[in-house]
């Protein structure tokens, strides 16, 4: 136990730099970047493809990132979708480690990265089609409207109306509203806006990763190891599709890694592993459930990924099987 509570550790610890980079990158955007800017570079036309190769990078940061920034609605829906979907966790480093023969793991690898940015991309596209970008859209209205609550709150109204007075000054000078920045919190010292503060959330997240990252990964070690090894080589080639992606649901490095174990010795075929990393989005949709407030559109994306995994799983076997 003392093992996995030291794993559950450094797995936060080294999530703790990423989280650090991305609350100054927000504070950034929020503070010192004029709103449509952030706006076209992380929500553009080429989000969700950019999004699907960053997931692919056998990094858990990458979704962790892309949880918060779209909580924060600078990411859509659908950039969202495509980093879950590519991410893999530690399952390539265990694939490119295993005893694999030389030529077979590197089609592996190369054929789940491969069928991993198609799948992320043409998903992530197919979302913000759909949804029409309203799930993560970043509207200047909505932003604004947000950031002034917050100035409202925390300093009262004589603050919101000296804001919403300079803001009628700028437009009275014919500065377009794409060109204001969001509120600048002038009262605040650089160091806090862009140091102390980013840091205390970055803490704040990653003593909650490392809480329920303890908690899943004991569950897991009593389960033991060898047990859902077995579960899996026992579910049988038409159920194993959906047992990898039920397995796949558990917000630990611990389940990829299991599946890639079970794969590199024939245990599963690569239609379930790819259909289970499908459905393994990491410590991202762990973080997203954080949102206590949005747990049915948390829950909602979580079942999302299951089906589409359990999907890919059974078309990817059945083209197994023509070819």
């Amino acid at each position: 136990m003392w093992g996995v509570l030291l794993d559950s550790f450094l797995d936060a610890l080294k999530l703790l730099p990423f989280l650090f980079v991305l609350y100054i990158l927000i504070e950034v955007l929020e503070h010192k970047t004029a709103v449509g800017k952030p706006a076209r570079a992380l929500s553009g036309k080429w989000a969700p493809l950019i999004g699907g190769a960053a997931g692919l990078i056998p990094l858990c940061g990458f979704s962790v990132m892309a949880s918060k920034l779209y909580r924060r609605k600078f990411l859509t829906l659908g950039t969202l979708i495509a980093v879950f979907i590519a991410t893999s966790d530690e399952a390539l480093l265990v694939l490119a480690l295993s005893s694999l023969p030389v030529l077979e793991k590197l089609f592996t690898i190369l054929a789940l990265l491969g069928s991993k940015l198609v799948l992320a991309a043409g998903a992530g596209y197919l979302v913000d089609l759909i949804a029409g970008k309203r799930g993560g859209n970043m509207s200047l209205p909505a932003l604004e409207t947000e950031e002034a609550d917050e100035c409202t709150h925390a300093h009262g109204t004589e603050h919101a109306e000296e804001h919403e007075h300079e803001e009628g000054r700028e437009e009275e000078h014919g500065h377009g509203t794409e060109e204001l920045s969001v509120c600048e919190h002038r009262h605040e010292s650089k160091w806090t806006l862009f140091l102390f503060s980013p840091l205390w959330h970055a803490l704040q997240v990653a003593a909650f990763v490392f809480a329920f990252n303890f908690l899943f990964a004991a569950l897991f070690h009593a389960m033991g190891e060898e047990r859902v090894i077995g579960f899996l080589q026992g579910a049988g080639k038409w159920y194993q599709p959906l047992v990898t992606s039920f397995v796949a649901l558990i917000p630990n490095c611990a389940s990829s890694v299991a599946l890639a174990e079970v794969y590199a010795i024939g245990g599963i075929g690569f239609s379930s592993l790819l259909g289970g990393l499908v459905t393994n989005a990491g410590l991202g949709i762990f973080v997203l459930f954080r949102d206590f407030k949005k747990w049915r559109e948390s829950l909602a994306i979580l079942i999302a990924m299951f089906a589409l995994g359990v999907a890919v799983g059974y078309i990817a076997s059945a083209i197994e099987l023509m070819i």
